[in-house]
């Protein structure tokens, strides 16, 4: 998975005063799947994803953790792309402790609704 989409799932997870709290299982997941097939050095991987050395450390082990239980789902994270030409007004839907979270049609906030009910 490319290290810009990690990052913006990531983002969902921030605070207001920046810190990440109650990050899920699919995306320790896919950060520790990501890390098994980087190439490059640590320091590169965590300054990709905007975190400090603990906290990818920390990700990694609760991966490992949850990979292991199997306590993920197997919803698939998709990227979504707007059109360009068309002026778009996004949705946004204040979610618990301060989350927004954007929408660009209709149609994809009611997905999202009825996934979380």
């Amino acid at each position: 998975m490319d290290l810009m989409v990690l990052k913006k799932r990531l983002s969902s997870f921030r605070t207001q005063g920046g810190s990440l709290t109650k990050v899920n299982g699919d995306l320790l997941v896919d950060i520790l799947r990501a890390w098994e097939v980087w190439t490059g050095s640590s320091k590169e991987f965590y300054k990709a994803l905007g975190l400090t050395r603990h906290q990818l450390g920390t990700f990694i082990r609760e991966g490992k953790k949850t990979a292991k239980k199997g306590n993920y789902g197997t919803g698939e994270f998709k990227e979504l792309k707007l059109d360009v030409g068309q002026p778009a007004m996004p949705i946004e839907v204040n979610w618990d402790k301060g989350k927004v979270i954007r929408f660009s049609q209709v149609e994809q906030l009611v997905d999202f609704l009825k996934k979380v009910a």
